[in-house]
């Protein structure tokens, strides 16, 4: 595919927006459409960045005539059906983390792709921030393998609030959202199938009617481990913090910079072509729909997260 790559973004909240952001910097794209829930905040987005169509209804973007792709950016509950979706209209289509908040919504977007042939992707952001895209480089080239990779995923959201600070119309959750990046994380950089995994979460939250907080183990059929740690509570910093221990250095991975394990910087701009990993991902989607192939992060490829979290879902209701 040579021409202009049409795409629909569904979602104008905080990921939307990022979203808009990356894809300015690649050439050859052009967002289209943009749907969201309350359509005159939609408005004022889609006039930021010169967005000809705005809707509430996904379906309406579906039908725009010469459409091509979509990017869901929705509420996790609505990703596998929106996904399937935009596979049966069709079109390739990159979903936000997590591909689907039950194993059985997974494997039905599979299903959809495989069907259908068309590339679809989920966005593990992990696997293109060029933090863990060096140390990932560092594997394959054979200078450093995981013992053990201890990771921090804390927030303070004790309300219903996205990163913009506005009311969300959804509730997130640190099993089928957050934990999903570190259980695929760690599979991607082992390049070994998880093959154990444990999982404690503490009091449920009154009105959310989540858990809080949560403690995650993790082992790799190579035998190295995981301890993950979440939680809505923490009043401290922010964000995911990863310390990978391997048999030749220490890494700590802060988004999209890298340290040793003695705090010194590690220079990661010439990882890749941008230092922004949701640009990289977006960029890896058109990538691989210009080329007729399957993505890094496709639906396939992910479909092992989702195992490992329904069983540790039946673990914490007791099943």
């Amino acid at each position: 595919m040579s021409k202009t790559i049409k795409v629909a973004l569904a979602g104008a909240g905080a990921f939307g927006i990022k979203h808009l952001d990356g894809i300015k910097n690649i050439a050859g794209v052009e967002v289209v459409s943009l749907i969201g829930r309350e359509l005159e905040k939609t408005r004022e987005v889609a006039a930021k960045y010169g967005i000809g169509h705005v809707t509430t209804e996904l379906t309406e973007s579906l039908a725009l005539p010469g459409l091509d792709a979509v990017i869901l950016c929705t509420p996790t509950q609505m990703h596998a059906a929106q996904t399937v979706a935009c596979l049966q209209a069709g079109k390739h289509v990159q979903v936000e983390i997590p591909l689907a908040d039950s194993l059985a919504g997974a494997q039905d977007v599979v299903a959809w792709q495989q069907k259908t042939g068309l590339v679809a992707m989920c966005g593990h952001t992990r696997r293109f921030n060029p933090s863990h895209q060096y140390v990932n480089q560092k594997i394959r080239a054979g200078q450093f393998n995981i013992q053990q990779l201890d990771v921090q995923t804390y927030f303070f959201r004790r309300t219903n609030m996205n990163a913009l600070g506005q009311a969300r119309s959804w509730t997130d959750h640190l099993l089928w959202h957050h934990a999903a990046h570190t259980v695929d994380l760690f599979a991607y950089q082992c390049g070994s199938p998880i093959v154990k995994a444990n999982a404690l979460q503490g009091p449920i939250h009154p009105t959310l009617g989540i858990a809080m907080d949560m403690s995650i183990q993790l082992q790799a059929a190579n035998g190295a481990i995981c301890t993950l740690s979440l939680s809505f509570n923490n009043d401290g910093p922010l964000g995911t913090f990863f310390r990978y221990i391997g048999d030749s250095a220490t890494y700590l991975a802060r988004y999209d910079d890298l340290y040793t394990g003695k705090d010194e910087k590690i220079d990661v701009s010439q990882v890749a072509v941008s230092m922004n990993g949701i640009e990289l991902q977006d960029r890896e989607f058109f990538a691989a729909i210009r080329e007729g192939r399957e993505p890094n992060s496709s639906v396939a490829q992910v479909l092992a997260c989702y195992e490992v979290l329904q069983g540790l879902e039946r673990q914490l209701a007791g099943g």
